[in-house]
């Protein structure tokens, strides 16, 4: 466990030794800061030469002598005791019961000393003892030391400690700790000895931190296996707290196959088969996405401004801050950006500068454990404002351009494998594509073909592998912010071949029609967008005349745009996810 800083040094600094004050009328008065120190070591001292005690507290064989007065001024549950009107008010001896001596002992040392040693072999004595005695002082050092020590291993054992005692705040913390390292609690052997009511209840949590819903399917059949005559009659009670429609149909055929347990109970295997037919139907209504205790931001890599950035940073919108992260390898435009099992991604781009233009078939991983960036496998031909968009954590990257050549062509990337696979082409080429996914589905909106903006929208099956029209944009747009909330796709500003855009419609799919929603409060083509906490946010671009700082905010619910930060210079073409805030150096 880590080494926990003294009671003294977390919750003491030194004061001046004498404080005066002079009220007006010529006097001084005087505070003098060490009287009480002096005072309580006078009084152990009298306390150990056994001189003015007047109370003997036994406690199995042990005789400890004390002051009345001491303990009362420390410990509520004395101060009744000895001032209530109870019989031991009188009594000069008495019994106690439910501490053992040696913490006992501690406990009245604190009471003259205002110190107190805690470690892990008495923290667990020294608690419950001191909330007997309602000694909150103490209470609150044992939980600092306890919060000091929390690790995955032990994070559940706290909190249920922390319950039983009623520590509330530490029960809180060790409760967000376990939802913010579920992933490797889930490891523990403490994990294993949990009831199938706590078991349940902490699956069902919205704010586990996990990077993919099959961690929570892992957890249960780790869970059922490790005392399986008693815990299997649960599985199916416990896949209720799995979202199953959040999990990719190949990992769900897997189980289906290969998962000797779902074999045992005919049940399990109907609801996956159940989930997973709705998943390849691509039904409206499935499970909501968790909500990650951990901080999301925003993240921004590379863009555009006179030429190609290597920029890399973060936004917080709960603080407003932004924070710097390490550079892009190489300069990159045009680039999309995604986020798979908690990595963060970016595909292609173009490095536009003074030595010439280059454009890019590259994909590199930001490891944030690392704070570094990592290349994988490159896409099979290099793609500038390309459209991304993320299916069963895999990549799709769609359209793009390469040199004067406008694709139709699309591809797919397989992060276990660290390779590409092509999939079918567009009806249409497009470059400066947006991408959106909903229920699976893949759409492709506006673009440019090379001789026109384009209106047009497709949709891509995976299932099917083939792409089919669907109702076209109100506006043309190449260059637009394209994202998926709340089950709409909004399609933000852009161009129309004329001007830069501030309008913005939005999709319904189980309706096929485009409507408008408010206009932002700035054109802005080659802009980029993100969704944290159901708002949208539209960040920089280009208005026609300057590269844009500003990042604006949509509310749904008011139907409102609210301009809330500005980036750390202006930029276009620049490529931005959303996923849990990195350890920042």
């Amino acid at each position: 466990m880590a080494q926990a800083p003294s009671l003294s040094s977390a919750c003491y600094r030194p004061k001046p030794m004498m404080t005066q004050q002079k009220p007006g009328d010529g006097s001084m008065h005087f505070t003098i800061m060490k009287h009480s120190k002096e005072a309580l070591e006078v009084m152990q001292a009298l306390r150990r030469a056994v001189k003015l005690c007047d109370v003997t507290l036994v406690v199995g064989t042990e005789k400890l002598h004390a002051h009345k007065l001491v303990l009362a001024s420390a410990s509520p549950y004395f101060r009744a005791m000895f001032t209530g009107g109870m019989r031991e008010e009188e009594m000069s001896t008495i019994p106690l019961h439910g501490i053992s001596p040696c913490t006992l002992a501690k406990l009245m040392d604190f009471a003259y000393t205002a110190e107190i040693h805690i470690s892990e072999s008495n923290v667990c004595h020294l608690l419950p003892a001191a909330t007997m005695l309602q000694m909150s002082h103490v209470v609150e050092a044992c939980s600092v030391f306890l919060e000091h020590q929390l690790e995955s291993s032990n994070c559940i054992g706290i909190a249920n400690f922390a319950a039983e005692h009623g520590c509330m705040e530490l029960e809180v913390k060790a409760r967000k700790f376990i939802l913010k390292h579920f992933c490797d609690v889930i490891q523990s052997e403490e994990f294993l000895t949990l009831s199938f009511c706590q078991v349940s209840s902490l699956l069902k949590q919205d704010e586990l931190n996990i990077k993919c819903e099959s961690e929570v399917y892992q957890a249960v059949i780790r869970w059922v296996q490790h005392e399986m005559d008693s815990r299997l009659c649960k599985l199916e009670y416990l896949l209720q707290a799995v979202r199953l429609t959040n999990l990719a149909p190949c990992f769900l055929e897997k189980q289906l196959q290969y998962c000797p347990i779902l074999k045992k109970r005919p049940q399990c295997l109907q609801t996956l088969q159940e989930k997973l037919k709705k998943l390849k139907l691509h039904e409206v209504g499935g499970d909501s996405p968790r909500k990650p205790c951990s901080p999301q931001v925003v993240f921004c890599a590379g863009g555009y401004l006179r030429q190609s950035l290597s920029n890399f940073e973060c936004y917080n919108p709960k603080t407003q801050q932004w924070h710097r992260l390490p550079d892009l390898p190489t300069p990159r435009s045009g680039l999309g950006a995604v986020l798979v099992r908690g990595s963060l991604y970016v595909v292609g781009g173009r490095n536009n500068s003074p030595e010439g233009n280059m454009d890019s078939n590259a994909l590199t991983m930001y490891d944030t454990m690392r704070a570094m960036w990592v290349p994988r496998g490159p896409m099979t031909v290099p793609r500038n404002r390309v459209g991304v968009g993320v299916i069963d954590n895999m990549i799709y990257a769609v359209g793009g351009s390469q040199g004067q050549t406008h694709h139709n062509s699309a591809e797919r990337y397989d992060a276990e494998t660290d390779s590409w696979t092509a999939i079918s082409s567009m009806t249409t080429r497009r470059i400066g594509v947006g991408c959106a996914v909903v229920n699976r589905l893949l759409f492709a909106v506006g673009g440019f073909d090379g001789a026109n903006r384009l209106s047009s929208v497709e949709c891509y099956d995976p299932e099917m592998n083939e792409w089919r029209q669907v109702a076209p944009m109100n506006t043309m747009r190449s260059g637009a912010g394209v994202i998926a909330m709340d089950s709409h796709i909004y399609a933000v500003g852009g161009y129309d071949s004329a001007c830069q855009l501030r309008s913005v419609e939005r999709y319904s799919l189980e309706r096929d029609v485009w409507e408008f929603v408010s206009p932002m409060n700035s054109p802005r083509s080659a802009l980029s967008v993100a969704v944290v906490c159901n708002r949208l946010y539209a960040l920089g671009g280009y208005d026609g005349t300057d590269f844009l700082t500003s990042v604006e905010m949509y509310n749904p619910d008011n139907n409102e745009w609210t301009e809330i930060t500005n980036m750390t210079c202006g930029r276009s073409g620049h490529g931005v996810a959303v996923g849990a805030e990195p350890s920042l150096r």
